[in-house]
């Protein structure tokens, strides 16, 4: 599967926004790994989760 994002890229989870903005570290599979401002480093499955780009 193919994903509109890289890393740098800055997201959010819909399903969690109080974890704030989340810059992604890497992506492997269907694996993002996202730091996200409030709670640190997630490991996301992109299959189970849709993130959000946010354009700055």
């Amino acid at each position: 599967m193919i994903y509109d994002f890289e890393p740098g890229d800055k997201v959010i989870n819909p399903n969690n926004t109080d974890w704030g903005i989340g810059q992604i570290q890497s992506i492997i599979k269907d694996k993002i790994t996202v730091n996200f401002e409030n709670v640190g480093k997630k490991v996301i499955n992109a299959q189970n989760i849709q993130l959000e780009k946010i354009n700055d």
